[in-house]
């Protein structure tokens, strides 16, 4: 099959949501109400669901009323039982990932559940949505005749009494669909290495001779894969590199004191920048700049 009708292929696909997300931006509230009682259905016979009262909500009053905001804190003990291996505290269906996020008031680190659900329809699904954001908005897009180049920071798995934790890169990483892997560099193997300075010299001898269409990862560690890149091959920028690179998806710092350093390591005038807010609790897509 050749790469643009596989271009093709995925890009009708991804484009077919389109529709949906403008549902949700004309009906917000009935949106978010509609997920909010689909989720508390769910979990309503969870231990959690049943001290919280899920099945007697009747409206989002209700549903504040019944769980007050808490701190992280509150939840590590049911956390750290679900860690260990009990299930059907706060989810029905197995859980056996945990995203480890920033620290908190008496702790190192934090640990997210992560359900398959959370990862297929949030996670999963809100890169899905970028995607197709940005195939609507470019519609002579060649982004899947090539592959997007993945930067994750650490991302090391460890097994934790049949569960894993690591960062959500690394989850997400381990998770992705056959088509998004196909279409992603570099390999697998090479993306959950653990040494930084190993990985980076190996993500560079994979992709300097791919044909890379996209950049995605934190502005500051794609920073220094890029001058290692040049560093490597000797070219004076990224385009004698890449020449069909044509649009970078970031997230995680503010890109502001980074822009004109990637200007003049991609000096294409129509190069697109799309932002993101990937959260352990959640991939969220913002705007274009």
């Amino acid at each position: 099959m050749s790469f643009p009708l596989v271009n093709s292929i995925i890009s009708w696909f991804l484009k077919k949501r389109k529709h949906q997300i403008e549902l949700f931006l004309k009906y917000p509230l009935d949106v978010q109400d509609e997920l909010l009682f689909k989720l508390l259905n769910t979990a309503k016979n969870t231990e959690f669901g049943k001290e919280h009262y899920f099945s007697s909500i009747r409206d989002y009053t209700d549903f504040a009323n019944a769980v007050p905001i808490q701190k992280y804190e509150t939840y590590e003990p049911l956390i750290e039982r679900c860690r260990k291996g009990e299930q059907n505290i706060f989810w029905p269906t197995p859980i056996k990932w945990f995203a480890k996020s920033s620290g908190t008031t008496n702790a190192k680190s934090k640990f997210i559940p992560v359900s398959d659900e959370a990862l297929e329809y949030c996670h999963l699904k809100a890169g899905k949505d970028m995607l197709c954001l940005y195939i609507n908005n470019n519609e002579d897009t060649q982004l899947f005749t090539g592959k997007g180049l993945k930067l994750g920071g650490s991302t090391a798995i460890y097994e934790n009494n049949n569960s894993y934790f690591g960062d959500l890169s690394a989850i997400i990483t381990e998770n992705l669909p056959f088509w998004a892997d196909f279409s992603s560099a570099p390999k697998l193997e090479t993306a959950l290495m653990s040494e930084w300075e190993s990985k980076m010299d190996a993500i560079v001898d994979e992709t300097i001779h791919e044909n890379i269409t996209s950049l995605v990862g934190v502005p500051s560690w794609m920073l220094l894969l890029l001058n290692r890149v040049l560093e490597k091959t000797g070219k004076d920028n990224i385009l004698e590199v890449w020449p069909n690179l044509e649009v970078y998806f970031h997230g995680g710092v503010n890109f502001n004191p980074y822009r004109e350093q990637y200007k003049k390591l991609i000096p294409k005038p129509d190069f697109k920048y799309y932002e993101t807010y990937n959260a352990s609790e959640g991939l969220f897509w913002t705007a274009r700049h």
